[in-house]
């Protein structure tokens, strides 16, 4: 071997070591990062443990002094266990049932997990990312979304400015939007914790956007003004039809909320928010099908063997992809171990076919309620139902159709971080036309999950 070949690789496998030892000293580094800032307190933050269910946005109390940037490491991390049993009615043409389904057994879903990242950046700005390391949707890791939050606007001197911020909370990121309350109690991938029952509703409002929101917070009562670009994802190439030529329309979502969330006497609290959503134009709006993530009732009422594809499963989207106006009006009520969270939806919209033919807007509702009871010492136990009912013109070829769910569950904390939950469910539809693999459908069975947040 020459002499420079030789200096070569004695240079190369040099520089190959300095690389591991970086990355050593990298890893030992975050590793001792970790142990430090894993559960660092970050000012204005709702956690995501037991003591965490039943906080909507974060709160205007400066409870956490800042004393520096500082980093948390959180997670949710969800195994669930099922007995589901399903059924629909035959459509029999030519000897073959075209509505039959794929036979489900007892099993294990894919355990799903989440991780997130809340920095704080200065006095009252922090900054938030998500990620999804595994989901019954993409078994891979990808970014669910990101914001910065600001309740307080350190750059900017001034004691108006500084009143302002008393009561406001401006966010901007691609983002899960705040519209509705039912969001803030749903189960998002792996992060399961804040939610005492196995699934999310039939109708699942549930959308992360490119938006900017301002909340507003005075005593007891607050509102939210928000604007998005009214999609999954940016996107910035002209859409058309390639039937017609004509442009596609992208119109950005404007949203909002008001409320009261107070105690109007001691241990009693009452939440009463009203919320709507508009987009009057979009190439695919998501409101209804924004989940990433996936449903918790694996392979129930599909065809397919592919639960990766088919990952909605036991919900339902009514396609509004193309123009919605939404409105969702929300309960929640707690008096000592008793509680109440209700839903009112109402949900007008359609899909995109062509500017000449297009389709009438489609209307649905929906209504949803819990009643849960929490006991022992730190109400780490508790048992309840949850009633849920969509209805309405579910499809032009079902216009007086519904799908009703009853549930029963049950919960222990073993810890403030790690949860074992139980749902008893049962699932009918009703007014699907004979060729639809939801006429006469129906699911039934057991849920159990193994829970771990922080």
């Amino acid at each position: 071997m020459s002499l420079e070949k030789q200096v070569l690789t004695i240079n190369i496998t040099t520089m190959k070591s300095k690389v591991r030892f970086a990355l050593v000293l990298a890893l030992l580094g975050a590793s001792s990062l970790g142990a430090s800032a894993q559960f660092a307190e970050i000012q204005y933050h709702n956690k995501n443990d037991q003591y965490g269910k039943n906080r909507f946005e974060t709160s205007k109390k400066d409870s956490v002094a800042y004393t520096g940037q500082k980093l948390r490491v959180g997670a949710g991390f969800t195994q669930s266990f099922q007995t589901l049993k399903h059924s629909n009615n035959p459509n029999v043409v030519n000897g073959v049932d075209q509505n039959k389904l794929t036979p489900i057994e007892n099993g294990f879903g894919l355990a799903s997990a989440n991780m997130t990242f809340d920095a704080q950046l200065a006095d009252g700005v922090k900054l938030n990312l998500t990620l999804y390391l595994a989901a019954r949707h993409h078994n891979e890791t990808w970014v669910k979304g990101g914001y910065v939050q600001m309740d307080k606007l350190p750059f900017i001197k001034g004691e108006f400015f500084d009143n302002l911020m008393k009561y406001t909370t401006i966010k901007v990121g691609h983002m899960e939007i705040n519209y509705g309350d039912a969001h803030f109690r749903r189960t998002d991938n792996g992060n399961s914790i804040l939610n005492p029952f196995a699934e999310n509703l039939i109708m699942d409002a549930f959308a992360t956007e490119i938006a900017g929101e301002v909340e507003v917070k005075y005593n007891s009562f607050l509102g939210v003004a928000g604007l998005s670009n009214g999609l999954l994802k940016g996107d910035v190439i002209e859409k058309t039809n390639t039937a017609t030529g004509e442009t596609r329309a992208k119109k950005p979502s404007i949203y909002g909320k008001v409320g009261f969330d107070g105690y109007p006497v001691d241990g009693w609290r009452v939440r009463v928010t009203q919320s709507g959503y508009y987009n009057g134009g979009s190439t695919r709006n998501t409101l209804y099908a924004g989940d990433r993530g996936g449903s918790h009732y694996w392979g129930v009422l599909t065809n397919s063997t592919d639960l990766t594809a088919n990952f909605t499963t036991g919900r339902f989207s009514p396609g509004f992809d193309y123009q919605v106006s939404s409105l969702m009006t929300n309960l929640f009520t707690k008096y000592h171990g008793l509680e109440f969270f209700g839903t009112y939806e109402w949900a007008k919209g359609r899909p995109y076919t062509n500017a000449a033919t297009q389709v009438d807007k489609r209307k649905v509702n929906q209504i949803a309620g819990d009643l849960l009871y929490y006991f022992g010492e730190k109400e780490n136990f508790y048992v309840g139902a949850r009633y849920n009912k969509l209805s309405g013109e579910l499809l032009p070829t079902a216009m007086d159709a519904s799908i009703t769910r009853n549930a029963f569950a049950a919960g222990y904390f073993f810890t403030k971080n790690i949860l074992l939950k139980a749902e008893y469910v049962k699932q009918k539809y009703n007014g699907f036309p004979t060729n639809n693999l939801y006429n006469g459908g129906k699911f039934d069975g057991l849920v159990v999950e193994a829970v771990v947040g922080f």
